[in-house]
């Protein structure tokens, strides 16, 4: 209809008073799916214009429409308002009735809402539940899996070919003096190599339990490249403080991954289900393993404390810079109505990418003094 039109473009332009008198018109139509959709409109011009209750009311009176496309939405509606307003047991009720009305493709995020909701309400089985119905396309960390078994294969490889003599070592660990003469690769490649089964073993474990989830939040791409910036910051922060000591492993990269994790569920507090709760756990785990890592450095085990620390310094930035992608956080999932410009909140994505340049900068100039006091 040429009048909902006008209304949307003046929404759409910020003229909410004029659009909600124009929604207004509308509201009552024979159609319900009009008499919704004008009604949803105009809640949304009110919530704009200050008026919240107003908007309440109005979202209230569009899910007692006639069923129609839009009561689904309407009921979702309702359901962020009272949850905005504290009212989480109403909330639970009006997304279930969302979810139930809502098309295929919309029930994964609101079963997620209602999973979270369940949780903070302490009922744990339904959170699963739903939870469960939320993974209806299980999403399938395979950058996480290959990484473990390339890792796992050359380490297998290291111990078949008697481990430092083997062929990996030589051209992959952190040989801190063929840094210096330009074989920066090793920087990264690190990460691939380890000192023996036991080495290898726990540190795959450790990636096995960080991995997934951080790969699940944030996307192949940015997995892969969280990793090695990580590993980077590690291998440099270690160049420049243990410049005589060479070193194996991919401790650094996972506690930079462990500090990714970390920031981002205190941070940005991600609607997944082992989040609530895990962003203390994980602080717990990783000063634990920093006092451990001073302990045996000081009995004479070859801990490289400092990668750890330059890993998990790197990883923490990368968690508060860069904005989830592959869920959806509390502050996106009930937003107020209309703010649908990104996903999720945080810095825009120019500015995420100058902070992920920024840390690189930084790794490149650690890279620089570690090189110049080797060479002074």
């Amino acid at each position: 209809m040429n009048l909902m039109r006008e209304a949307d473009v003046l929404a759409a332009s910020g003229e909410y008073a004029e659009a909600a008198r124009s929604y207004q018109r509308l509201v009552g139509h024979a159609d319900p799916d009009i008499h919704t959709a004008a009604l949803l409109g105009l809640a949304d011009a009110r919530y704009r214009l200050d008026d919240e209750a107003g908007a309440q009311a109005t979202w209230q009176a569009a899910t007692q429409a006639p069923e129609n496309a839009f009561s689904w939405l309407a009921w979702k509606q309702q359901a962020a308002a009272l949850v905005r307003a504290g009212a989480m047991r109403p909330a639970i009720d009006a997304y279930r009735e969302a979810e139930r009305r809502a098309p295929a493709d919309q029930r994964a995020e609101i079963s997620s809402r209602l999973g979270w909701l369940y949780k903070e309400s302490g009922d744990t089985s339904r959170a699963r539940g739903y939870f469960s119905r939320a993974r209806g396309t299980d999403f399938t960390p395979w950058v996480t899996y290959v990484v473990i078994a390339v890792t796992v294969g050359i380490g297998l490889a290291q111990i078949a070919m008697n481990f430092p003599a083997d062929p990996f070592t030589q051209a992959l660990d952190l040989d801190k003096a063929a840094v210096a003469q330009g074989e920066l690769w090793r920087l990264l490649t690190v990460v691939l190599v380890h000192e023996g089964l036991i080495h290898l073993g726990f540190n795959m474990y450790a990636l096995l339990i960080v991995g997934p989830m951080v790969e699940r939040i944030y996307g192949h791409g940015l997995w892969m490249v969280m990793y090695l910036v990580t590993a980077a910051a590690a291998s440099v922060l270690s160049y420049i403080l243990l410049p005589n000591e060479d070193a194996v492993g991919a401790s650094g990269a996972i506690f930079g991954l462990f500090g990714v994790l970390g920031t981002t569920l205190w941070f940005y507090r991600p609607m997944v289900p082992q989040a609530r709760g895990l962003a203390q756990q994980i602080a717990i785990l990783v000063i634990i393993n920093l006092v451990l890592d001073v302990g045996l450095d000081a009995g004479g085990v070859g801990i490289d404390i400092f990668a750890h620390i330059g890993g998990l310094l790197a990883g923490i930035w990368l968690g508060l810079v860069i904005v989830p992608r592959g869920v959806q956080t509390m502050g996106g999932a009930f937003r107020r109505p209309g703010q649908t410009a990104a996903r999720n909140p945080g810095l825009s994505p120019f500015l995420q990418s100058a902070a992920v340049i920024a840390l690189v900068a930084v790794i490149g100039a650690g890279l620089a003094l570690g090189t110049a006091l080797r060479v002074g």
